[in-house]
């Protein structure tokens, strides 16, 4: 998530990585609202932000958050454990699951100060050593190389600008560090589509409207998977800044993707021409 306005898609840092491809060109560069919009909304909706999570997915976002932090995890070099950046991290979920998955060193990052400070909490609760911090997806405030895999879930699609975070966030990877991104896409499924959209599309919004007392939020929520890139398209986005084997999988009969690339690490040749 973050607080930045949009930019041009032409201006924004694409090309950051040595080799990246020229960005992909699409209508919809970042989010359907400002940040400024999204971040209100979650500040107001955080008292029943888990809850919804697991009412919406069955409780199946806890089984996926698990495999993302199971492979975030494993992602240090031989012979010390990771550290990672969970980023657009909410009330923490994933960034404690990644913690709990042998991570070294975890910090959870959310533009929403409600949300932090609810992750806070959890984290005197479960007496965690997980640190987390107020910032901005597309500046973020950590030096070039610093982590060896960032996530982000259910966050992406809330960004101004896709490339943009997509780009910074692999800027605090180190060579051969891992990005890994859970989020929901776009339900193209024919058969099942039409009972799909009755559920998420009607249902989902009223629920969480009922449960949150913010009806406008839950109705943003379909509104905003339907706009974000289909998974084939946002792995083509990260393939564009230069991130190397890219590759995603659908969960959730579809409605969900976790996509997953590599920071690049240098070539001989680039080493001897620096």
């Amino acid at each position: 998530m973050t607080d930045s306005e949009p930019t041009p898609a032409t201006d924004a840092p694409t090309g950051a990585l040595a080799g990246a491809r020229k960005p992909v060109r699409a209508i919809r560069t970042g989010a359907i609202q400002s940040g400024r919009e999204v971040r209100r909304m979650f500040d107001r909706i955080v008292p029943r932000y888990d809850l919804m999570n697991r009412v919406m997915t069955g409780g199946r976002d806890r089984v996926w958050r698990n495999m993302v932090a199971r492979r975030a995890a494993r992602t240090a070099a031989a012979g010390r454990s990771a550290t990672v950046l969970d980023v657009a991290t909410g009330t923490g979920d994933l960034a404690f699951a990644i913690r709990n998955a042998g991570a070294a060193t975890v910090v959870g990052l959310d533009f929403s100060r409600e949300m932090i400070a609810a992750a806070h909490k959890k984290a005197s609760r479960k007496d965690d050593s997980t640190s987390f911090l107020v910032g901005d997806a597309l500046h973020l405030p950590f030096a070039d190389a610093s982590f060896d895999a960032c996530t982000v879930s259910f966050g992406l699609r809330n960004m101004v600008d896709y490339d943009a975070a997509l780009t910074e966030m692999t800027r605090i990877l180190r060579p051969g560090g891992t990005f890994i991104c859970l989020e929901m896409t776009p339900f193209r499924r024919p058969i099942v589509g039409p009972v799909f959209r009755v559920y998420f599309d009607r249902l989902v919004p009223l629920v969480g409207g009922l449960l949150s007392g913010n009806l406008s939020a839950y109705r943003y929520l379909p509104r905003s998977v339907e706009a974000f890139p289909p998974a084939h398209e946002l792995a083509e986005r990260m393939r564009a800044i230069g991130l190397e084997d890219v590759e995603y999988s659908l969960l959730g009969l579809g409605a969900v993707a976790i996509h997953s690339g590599t920071r690049p690490r240098p070539t001989r040749h680039s080493l001897s021409s620096s």
